[in-house]
């Protein structure tokens, strides 16, 4: 079976359009399957064949790896992409009961792309049989709305008026979301985008932010005072602290979303070289750096 041309088991050509992909596939699952053939084990080898030959022809990256390399495009580590060590390109499987029905999804690597032949989901087509609901289409077709917010909004949590279907709403964003971050509220979803702040750079719930010393300030060690997403604190840096060196402060940074604890404040020292110095400046330089050769290093 997994030598078998997928163009032959969809019965298409190999210049067949997206759309004629499609109906041929629509048409065969209908026909083979398992639940429309009780105890049949044809259908039901003949509906694995046609799955998985149309979620390759039906994706452009893995249909054009398939007309170049054939099955060899899948097995394995070789798939260049499309799915882990022995898996090609169905990663894993999803299997349930509905009603007196059983059903057997199997997802990859791109399954969150993957068109089901003009299906809105995998199980759609148990309304092609029996007029029931699909068991997780009512979940995947929940409306999805964008929001964007503030970086400091994002980690402190923010209140906003969106409108919904023509209705003004209330949202209540917990703190410590990210950019992408999915928010359920009663029948809709809302998809957080996140503003990119001036100075602070997300990682995790860690915040990494960069601060300027002079070189004399790294060479005998100073305090200043740095911004954190809750407030300023004071931080000491030691004597001869090179440049690029990485301060810690400890859960200074986001508060998880679920849960307590929060991140940690980074802080990555920038060492500022002097331009412009006078011929005094340049002649204590000098004499600095003469002193060298006394081990001062």
């Amino acid at each position: 079976m997994a030598d078998k041309d997928y163009y032959q088991i969809l019965g298409v050509s190999k210049n067949a359009s997206d759309a004629e992909i499609k109906k041929a596939y629509r048409k065969l699952a209908l026909e083979h399957h398992p639940d429309r053939n009780k105890g049949d084990k044809t259908s039901e080898e003949k509906f694995k064949e046609v799955t998985k030959a149309y979620e390759v022809l039906s994706d452009p990256q893995k249909k054009q790896a398939y007309d170049q390399f054939g099955h060899a495009a899948f097995e394995g580590a070789s798939a260049g992409g499309f799915g882990g060590p022995g898996q090609g390109p169905f990663g894993g499987q999803q299997s349930g009961q509905y009603g007196p029905f059983t059903y057997t999804y199997t997802t990859g690597g791109n399954a969150g792309g993957f068109d089901f032949g003009g299906f809105s989901d995998p199980f759609e087509i148990f309304e092609q049989f029996f007029g029931g609901a699909s068991p997780f289409g009512r979940a995947q077709r929940r409306p999805v709305y964008s929001l964007q917010i503030d970086f400091i909004e994002a980690v402190k949590g923010v209140t906003k008026r969106i409108s919904v279907e023509g209705k003004t709403q209330t949202v209540k964003i917990p703190a410590g979301v990210d950019n992408g971050s999915r928010v359920r509220f009663g029948t809709y979803d809302v998809l957080i985008e996140v503003r990119p702040h001036p100075r602070f750079k997300r990682e995790g719930y860690d915040v990494v932010t960069e601060e300027e010393i002079s070189f004399a300030q790294a060479a005998l060690g100073t305090q200043i005072e740095v911004e954190t997403v809750e407030e300023n604190v004071n931080l000491r840096i030691p004597p001869g602290t090179q440049p690029n060196t990485v301060i810690r402060l400890r859960e200074k940074g986001i508060r998880h979303v679920r849960g307590s604890g929060r991140g940690d404040h980074y802080v990555q020292i920038k060492v500022v070289v002097p331009k412009g110095l006078s011929s005094r400046q340049k002649e204590l330089l000098r004499e600095f750096d003469s002193a060298k050769k006394h081990g001062w290093f």
